[in-house]
């Protein structure tokens, strides 16, 4: 008789394009989400949790893919319809701003956080699943709403830790774009060439200028040596557009008149510079100048999506790539008004604004800077010499977390004391406090300085650290007013 096969073990791997995290990561970004959350809250917005599932049809626009319902997305069918895990954070907001429109107030001011999934191809930095974080005004037709976004995005940077000079908010808005492209005669009616100068123009930082001409114009060879094929605009729209691209200038007053020079007599330009010079004025009102947010007419952010102000925050310190080669970090937020959005659903424009801010990438950016502790303290660790004492224990624990200690006593096997005293270790553990029975014979605790001896195994003297002792003895009364002054020690 043939043996059964055993049954193969899973493989203990993550998914390609996904990652745990662990500890401090986890703390920091909980931490980071708080800071937000905050000034989110301080601005009057609600905080709003939707279904980590949408239907494929309310994805809509949103997908890369519209004709491939899984393409982009991790999509399945069920009952004839098509669900898929959400893309972003702002179509679940249409959605539920259609939804309830009937109770919900107007304008709608909300702010959601949470997790979105991309079956996109992963690569360096770039995971399939990743935290968002969004703020928006449904229903408010006014630019006092953008303006507000751009003031509470620089708030909330400067809350979690990103300083006044490190960062600038840059905006723009994409009627003035149309109203250039309109005079170089690209208009509605050539929808797909302006598609494509679209898509050339959200190229425009990440190649040379020359190289931004020759798309726009007759093409280019990329590095592999493949040719490119350009739009096919003459030399004359190109450097139009190059020029507009370029057009910041030291203040919004500067910038405003050079555009104005551009747009020629285009209904929609002349809207979108009414636009930026209203914001200008109501961010200027408010305290916030050039040293925090700019009008800046190379912010191109998907400007298909876009129908009026865009705007994106950017990190200008810079790090180092992975070939050491130094960068400026860049974006880590951007928004703008999408005036169509709940349309899709009402057959009504709804006018509304937000920003998304990137949390993982914020997070990195702290800990490039150094902003971050990459390692969080562990708890205060009860070891345990004396099983059979397990409730004495537990009383100690539990008076250091009714004193707001974090602390845990330890519940492995405690036949081996060292094994206890690596495990606290492992926990990043700043103290361990140990009692046996002639401790508890006498009433008093031992309480070990994890940290300082680390100091002292890495120094190999105890000499700089004799009056702060490795490991002292209290009277078990005194264990907690001891843990705290060595805490205080430590920080």
């Amino acid at each position: 008789m043939a043996k059964p096969k055993k049954t193969p073990r899973p493989k203990a791997v993550t998914p390609k394009g996904f990652r745990d995290y662990f500890g401090a990561e986890v703390t920091h970004r909980n931490e980071m989400l708080a800071k937000i959350a905050e000034v989110y809250h301080r601005y009057g917005f609600d905080p709003l949790e939707t279904s980590g599932v949408e239907t494929v049809e309310a994805l809509g626009k949103f997908l890369p893919d519209v004709d491939r319902p899984n393409e982009g997305v991790f999509a399945w069918e069920e009952d004839s319809d098509w669900l898929a895990l959400r893309y972003d954070l702002t179509a679940p907001l249409a959605r539920v701003a259609a939804q309830y429109r009937d109770t919900l107030p107007s304008p709608y001011r909300r702010y959601a956080m949470g997790p979105v999934w991309r079956n996109e191809k992963p690569g360096p930095g770039r995971f399939r699943q990743f935290y968002q974080c969004d703020a928006d005004t449904v229903g408010a037709p006014s630019v006092a709403a953008d303006a507000e976004i751009c003031a509470m995005l620089s708030d909330t940077l400067e809350a979690v830790g990103i300083p006044r000079g490190d960062y600038v908010i840059r905006v723009n808005n994409r009627k003035v774009l149309d109203g250039v492209l309109e005079t170089l005669g690209l208009t509605d009616d050539e929808d797909a060439k302006k598609e494509a100068v679209l898509r050339t123009i959200d190229k425009f930082d990440k190649v040379s200028i020359e190289e931004f001409w020759a798309l726009l114009t007759t093409g280019r060879l990329d590095a592999s040596g493949a040719f490119i094929k350009g739009v096919g605009l003459t030399q004359d729209q190109a450097q139009n557009i190059g020029q507009y691209m370029q057009s910041r200038c030291e203040t919004a007053q500067e910038t405003l008149g050079l555009l104005s020079q551009m747009i020629g007599n285009s209904d929609s330009g002349a809207s979108g510079l009414k636009e930026l010079r209203e914001m200008a004025e109501l961010l200027a009102a408010q305290g916030y100048g050039p040293d925090r947010i700019v009008i800046d007419p190379s912010v191109v952010r998907g400007l298909g999506y876009y129908t009026g102000p865009v705007f994106e925050a950017e990190l200008t310190f810079e790090v180092t790539d992975e070939k050491g080669r130094p960068r400026n970090f860049g974006s880590v937020a951007g928004g703008g008004r999408y005036d169509d959005l709940v349309k899709r659903f009402t057959g009504q424009e709804v006018p509304a604004t937000g920003v998304s801010i990137g949390v993982d990438r914020l997070l990195a950016a702290l800990h490039a800077k150094g902003r971050l502790d990459t390692k969080a303290r562990g708890p205060v660790i009860v070891t345990v010499m004396d099983k059979a004492r397990m409730a004495d224990y537990q009383t100690m624990v539990a008076e250091l977390r009714q004193a707001d200690i974090r602390a845990e006593v330890y519940l492995g096997n405690p036949k081996n004391f060292g094994n206890q005293l690596k495990y606290a270790d492992k926990r990043e553990s700043p103290i361990a406090v140990i009692a046996g029975g002639d401790e508890f014979d006498r009433d008093v605790v031992q309480i070990k300085d994890l940290i300082l001896g680390a100091e002292i195994a890495k120094d190999a003297t105890a000499e700089e650290w004799k009056d702060r002792p490795q490991q002292v003895e209290v009277p078990r009364a005194e264990m907690l007013a001891r843990i705290r002054q060595m805490l205080d020690d430590q920080s």
